[in-house]
């Protein structure tokens, strides 16, 4: 049956049947008898005997040890952000010649399909939790070249921070206070109003752009500008933009509550029984693109990737279609065991030049290396087509571990050998970027996105939800900064504290009691 959460006095239905409880009783299906005699690791059966403990010597238990011993390895670090995500498998398939721009292999050719791995996930939760929260959603996505693995790291919104030293602050501001273990608004607002340029993400957030209606209908953006160049060697400046085909859809605060307190797992439901009835969730690949004199005449900096580019200074083409038909088999080995990095780049895009994606290029393995291991790109999910390299031993798992090839660089015994890329750019372009606060594009945000009065009303009401409670010098600094983007931003959440603050009277458990009647009279 399908998921129906109330919401008002609507049924609000996602749309798909409910997969995820017949899982098991698909497998049964599949294998009407047991698949096959127990065994340990070490593959000697188990004798229904040594199943149990009771009156027994458990020490002498051999099956009893490992199996315990096991369970208390069984975890792995969860992730620093994005912890909690789902897995899925699809293809990219190229729908029109992009080869003008970009030589990489996976563009080669009208209807040629590209595998791919995708982990989709929210930002700021741990594993078990809620999937509704106002917060960034993204889907990383792996496409298995022939030329080695492609990483594309998503957000559902386009634009994030600045200076890379500032990621440690903004997540921990984010996630919980070490001290009550809850998300709070004052660690919220204070880093904000220290940090203004991170208004701008804000802004998107706590918009009707912040809570999608599940992964399937959000677009997906890198974020950065990449430096891609053809096979003549001419050198262009592109985002990648994914565009969700089935539409944008997304949820206002009260929607995302009533169905979060339902199923706080309502996304991950949602992927998984869209692929499992053949509602193959879908995005159209547009790339934005400037030239190398295109730079000289526009009036923003491209590479900043807190704002977006300036409509009518650039153009647009479509490279192709991105689709997920297939789950994974396993979401330990198939999800959590991924190891996603944006500078897996392939020949044909370079890379971004700024400072975040720099730093990017050094903490993504940082963190792969102590979540998984040094050798965490042997495991199967994370290996390319082909591989041939000097890296030997360690922490498994290591493959074939390169047999008896040289594991040294040069050498005259034909180990594997570089080549010559001839089409790639010999000059790289160096970017000079400006620690300044622009608050123009948030400006533009509120007055060009943000463009109905009902939306206007939502956005303030979610803010003053937002500070109400935070101390007084905070919300005055917050008012004043959200007054600076536009008056007439800072005048609604102004008048929204207020009426914020005068429902915070009421007895916690008083304005609870009001919604769970609010929901049993429909």
């Amino acid at each position: 049956m399908a998921l129906g959460v109330v919401v008002g006095y609507q049924c609000y239905d996602n749309g798909t049947g409910d997969a995820v409880s017949q899982q098991l009783a698909d497998f049964r299906r599949r294998h009407p008898r047991p698949i096959g005699v127990w065994t340990k690791h070490t593959g000697d059966p188990i004798d229904v005997r040594d199943t149990i403990t009771m009156n027994t010597d458990i020490f002498n238990n051999k099956h009893h040890f490992i199996l315990t011993s096991h369970l208390d390895r069984e975890r792995i670090p969860e992730r620093v952000v994005h912890a909690k995500g789902i897995g899925a498998f699809g293809y990219f398939e190229v729908t029109n010649d992009v080869s003008k721009y970009i030589k990489a292999d996976l563009f080669n050719g009208i209807g040629k399909r590209t595998p791919i791995l995708g982990r989709f996930s929210t930002a700021t939760q741990n594993l078990g939790g809620t999937d509704l929260g106002r917060e960034l959603k993204g889907v990383a996505v792996k496409f298995y070249t022939r030329q080695g693995n492609l990483d594309l790291v998503c957000l559902h919104i386009p634009i994030l921070y600045k200076d890379p030293i500032e990621f440690l602050s903004f997540v921990r501001a984010f996630r919980r206070n070490p001290k009550t273990g809850i998300f709070d608004n004052t660690m919220r607002w204070d880093f904000l109003t220290l940090r203004p340029e991170f208004l701008h993400t804000v802004l998107w957030l706590t918009s009707d752009l912040g809570i999608p209606d599940g992964y399937r209908k959000m677009n997906n953006f890198p974020i950065h500008t990449y430096e891609v160049y053809n096979k003549h060697g001419e050198t262009f400046y592109v985002k990648f933009n994914f565009r969700t085909e089935i539409g944008l859809v997304n949820l206002t605060s009260a929607q995302a509550q009533a169905i979060g307190a339902v199923d706080p797992d309502y996304y991950n439901r949602d992927l998984y029984n869209a692929i499992a009835a053949g509602d193959y969730p879908a995005w159209r690949l547009e790339m934005d693109i400037l030239t190398k004199d295109d730079l000289t005449r526009i009036d923003y900096d491209p590479f900043d990737i807190t704002r977006q580019w300036t409509r009518g200074t650039y153009r647009t083409v479509t490279a192709g279609r991105l689709v997920f038909n297939r789950h994974v088999d396993n979401n330990f080995k198939d999800t959590e065991q991924t190891a996603f990095n944006p500078d897996n780049l392939v020949p044909g895009i370079v890379g971004p030049p700024d400072s975040v994606f720099k730093a990017r290029k050094v903490f993504y393995p940082d963190t792969q290396n102590y979540r998984l291991g040094a050798n965490h790109a042997n495991s199967r999910i994370n290996a390319p087509l082909y591989d041939r390299n000097y890296n030997r031993d360690g922490q498994p798992p290591v493959r074939d571990n390169m047999k008896d090839a040289p594991n040294y660089y040069p050498n005259s015994f034909s180990g594997p050998i570089p080549y010559v890329d001839e089409a790639r750019p010999t000059e790289r372009l160096f970017v000079m970027e400006s620690t300044a606060v622009d608050l123009q594009p948030m400006a533009e945000f509120y007055n060009t996105v943000v463009d109905t009065e009902e939306h206007r009303r939502r956005l303030a009401d979610n803010f003053a939800v937002s500070l109400e409670g935070v101390p007084q010098d905070i919300e005055k600094k917050a008012l004043k900064l959200l007054t600076l983007v536009d008056i007439d931003l800072g005048r609604r959440v102004k008048q929204a504290v207020k009426v914020a603050k005068a429902a915070a009277k009421i007895p916690v458990k008083e304005r609870y009691d009001r919604r769970a009647q609010c929901l049993s009279m429909v």
